[in-house]
């Protein structure tokens, strides 16, 4: 089975933040910061990686997602800065290749 990401991204004022769930978070990424798929983060402009967590099976990624979701936004933050105390955009300096093989 495939590795799953649980991931949060957030727009530039960190007013709001979304919550996702993706087996390739390099390409997720670059689709929330290219506006590709219309939705919630495309209408709140998230486009900054603010947390992401690795599963060895999708199923897992699945269930933190949800997990998540029903948390209130002041734990979300406070999960966020356990690992990104700055909120900084993680994936500022990613640069996904569409090309390149996926590992």
């Amino acid at each position: 089975m495939k590795a799953g990401y649980t991931y949060i991204m957030s727009n530039k004022g960190r007013t709001a933040f979304y919550i996702g769930v993706t087996n390739n978070i390099e390409r997720r990424v670059h689709e929330h910061k290219h506006h590709i798929n219309n939705g919630f983060t495309d209408k709140y402009n998230c486009t900054d990686l603010m947390y992401f967590e690795e599963f060895w099976e999708i199923s897992a990624a699945i269930q933190r997602e949800k997990q998540l979701k029903n948390w209130r936004r002041e734990w979300k933050i406070n999960l966020i800065k356990e690992k990104n105390p700055e909120m900084i955009d993680l994936a500022v300096e990613w640069k996904y290749d569409p090309e390149a093989p996926y590992r």
